[in-house]
């Protein structure tokens, strides 16, 4: 398994690279910050990064997509991380277009994955319904009728949800409030009679919200896979997410890195750079080895996503073990962010502090460091 780039995502890194600095600074979301922007992200750019295949990159060909792989979208993933693009790549592609290809039938496929590749489709998956992650704690219930299921519950941090044209719910159609048995898919337009969708504000300026439901009814056709049998593909499209969501951290991790070297070379202390200061180059140096480790964890997911040898149960472990690394050195180095730039990397006036709390959102989502360490070990058969 290769641990590094070939050359086309070299390529690509470069181009993605280009693009995010010229046309996604980190200033782009000070201003949706500052403005309050409805939307919370710039339309323009999506379709930008729409022209760029960005949204087609994982998407198998026959549905209009560009089959570059989870490799070239994580790729992509980790140059947004260095100047926090918000976007909906995130919640349109790697979770909605995920999701559809695994669960959905030839219909839904063809009828949704071509409009994701053109920019003309937002989703949002609203799955959570506590504070914490828990993927088969499901409350929401979906009830049959003669033409279709009734709806009802409610959804947290729903990445998105504001914007999203259709929400991809999942709901209990049957078994414990706990089981992974009885869980299904549904997709529900975001203008359906009985939704409720209210914008939270978060702290790292992106997208969020809850969504309630009461009494929505959806047709048969809105079910995706098979009546109380969604939690397999759910658990796979989550784990192609965390991997995802590894490689964005890993670009914001290496960026606050980048800064906070660049500060130890400029600010000087009692005459001289801090930069010479013993303790603070053995502070840099356990950052830069923790990075190169969540470097390769990060490639070895990517490259497992594309292997057609590797099965549900080893990109599990692999996701679990990059989402609980990416985490844990996540909190590290952007701890060392504010630390290590003293007084003023505690304002608003220097960039450093986006990164810290783009840090501590991206740890919560989708399972956090122990979450993740407790899944990999139960995986691993302890």
């Amino acid at each position: 398994m290769a641990l590094v780039l070939n050359e086309d995502q070299q390529l690509l890194k470069d181009s993605a690279q280009a693009f995010c600095q010229e046309n996604a600074p980190i200033s782009m979301l000070r201003r949706l910050r500052d403005s309050k922007d409805a939307e919370g992200f710039d339309r323009d750019l999506w379709q930008q990064m729409v022209a760029l295949g960005w949204s087609g990159m994982a998407i198998p060909e026959t549905y209009g997509g560009f089959a570059f792989g989870y490799g070239g979208l994580g790729v992509v993933l980790e140059e947004t991380g260095h100047t926090l693009v918000s976007s909906p790549l995130i919640p349109t592609v790697l979770l909605g277009a995920t999701l559809i290809n695994e669960l959905g039938n030839e219909a839904q496929k063809e009828a949704l994955l071509p409009r994701i590749v053109a920019g003309e489709l937002l989703l949002a998956l609203a799955l959570d319904e506590h504070q914490v992650h828990a993927p088969t704690r499901i409350a929401t219930t979906a009830r049959a009728t003669g033409a279709g299921f009734v709806l009802d519950g409610s959804k947290l941090f729903v990445l998105d949800g504001h914007v999203a044209d259709q929400l991809i719910v999942v709901a209990r159609s049957a078994g414990a409030a706990d089981s992974r048995d009885g869980i299904s898919v549904f997709l529900v337009p975001a203008d359906t009679v009985g939704v409720t969708i209210t914008r939270t504000w978060m702290v790292d300026s992106r997208n969020s919200a809850t969504v309630v439901l009461q009494n929505v009814e959806v047709p048969a056709s809105a079910l995706l896979g098979e009546v109380g049998s969604g939690y397999a593909g759910l658990e796979k499209s989550l784990d192609i997410a965390r991997i995802g969501l590894a490689a964005e951290m890993l670009g914001s991790m290496e960026e606050t890195f980048a800064r906070i070297l660049d500060y130890l070379k400029q600010r000087e202390q009692f005459g001289v750079l801090i930069g010479s200061f013993q303790g603070l180059q053995h502070r840099a140096a356990t950052m830069y080895s923790e990075i190169e480790l969540c470097k390769s964890v990060v490639r070895a997911a990517l490259a497992a996503l594309d292997d057609p040898a590797a099965t549900a149960s080893e990109i599990a472990r692999f996701a679990s073990l990059a989402k609980a690394k990416l985490s844990e050195v996540a909190a590290l180095v952007s701890n060392e962010g504010i630390q290590m730039h003293g007084g003023i990397g505690m304002t608003d006036e220097f960039d450093i502090g986006f990164f810290l709390k783009r840090a501590r959102v991206a740890q919560q989502f989708l399972g956090d460091e122990l979450y993740h360490r407790d899944r990999y070990a139960a995986l691993s058969g302890f």
